[in-house]
């Protein structure tokens, strides 16, 4: 059974090194446990997903960048979600205000060669089957 995810759910890129909060902004009417329930639309780096601390890939022009110059030794740098794409639904049939709900089971790809999926849906009380 998939869990729906809200506005308190958490996600984590497989290139970084801390969680980062999910913020609903696709709509605001539709509730799972009390809080706004997301959809594959709110996939947007920063306006939706927060930074995961530090990124590790070699595919982020920053950490290229500063492992070059440390000649060679990997050096992280502050991730900036790049999401290339929105969320890929595992319940395409179950819709919130018109779009295929978010669920923690669902991913999205990172254009810094991560992937990104969900660690805490935000709540556990509604389920989409």
């Amino acid at each position: 059974m998939s869990e729906l995810v809200t506005v308190t759910g958490m996600a984590m890129c497989t290139m970084g090194q801390a969680p980062a909060p999910i913020k609903v902004t696709s709509q605001q009417k539709v509730m799972a446990g009390g809080k706004p329930a997301a959809t594959i639309q709110d996939s947007m780096g920063m306006s939706n997903i927060g930074p995961f601390g530090m990124c590790m890939s070699l595919a982020n022009p920053a950490v290229a960048s500063a492992t070059a110059a440390a000649l060679g030794v990997l050096t992280p740098q502050p991730c900036t979600p790049v999401p290339a794409g929105t969320w890929i639904p595992t319940k395409p049939k179950v819709l919130i205000a018109g779009k295929p709900c978010l669920t923690n089971d669902c991913k999205m790809m990172c254009a810094y060669a991560g992937s990104i999926s969900i660690t805490v849906p935000g709540q556990f009380k509604v389920m989409a089957t």
